[in-house]
């Protein structure tokens, strides 16, 4: 699906993101391309935010259970030092990091990297999350993935919260939130 794209045997990187809602594959994506690669021989490096423990300390783990080892880190910089002589970095729940994840994918994509990076593109208020916005401007490959509603069976754009915390970043499961549609979305408690 993707070529590494090259002129006159020179290696060019590129950055991939895959967006969308909570429940709806982002990481179980980032992770069939990152073991994809790892089949093909790539060196291959994956991080994620040190708050994200929601499953494991190490690894990023998708909803199903499906899992990579990762290096979980404080800030972004610390990516940059992690990533030496890597063909691929993985980078999950972007919109965790600090405003400095656009310029590391810059920097590794400019270094002949593959970045592959995955998060959600709106907070439970529906309002763009972090700097993914940024990072979807900057993206060379963009994948928009949907859940389903609970509710209606439609497709689902939205995370919605169940809980009435104002927080920007509160980490739950089907505990505290759910995929809806917009118009469910929209319903808020009322359905």
């Amino acid at each position: 699906m993707f070529i590494e794209p090259s002129v006159y045997g020179v290696k060019r990187g590129w950055i991939e993101v895959i967006c969308g809602s909570m429940f709806s594959g982002k990481t179980e994506e980032l992770i069939r391309r990152l073991k994809r690669a790892r089949i093909a021989n790539l060196k291959v490096e994956i991080f994620k935010p040190a708050l994200d423990n929601r499953y494991h300390i190490l690894n990023v783990v998708s909803h199903d259970d499906n899992s990579i080892i990762s290096q979980p880190v404080e800030h972004t910089q610390n990516i940059l030092l992690l990533s030496q002589d890597v063909n691929v970095v993985g980078i999950d729940e972007a919109q965790f990091f600090d405003d400095g994840i656009c310029g590391v994918c810059e920097t590794l994509a400019l270094n002949g990297i593959r970045v592959i990076v995955a998060g959600l593109d709106m907070d439970y208020t529906g309002k763009p999350f972090g700097s993914m916005p940024q990072l979807l401007a900057i993206a060379d490959y963009i994948t928009k993935l949907h859940a389903i509603c609970v509710h209606c069976g439609n497709i689902a754009n939205f995370s919605y919260r169940k809980t009435k915390q104002n927080a920007q970043v509160v980490l739950g499961e089907t505990d505290i939130y759910e995929p809806r549609c917009r118009v469910c979305y929209e319903k808020g408690d009322n359905i």
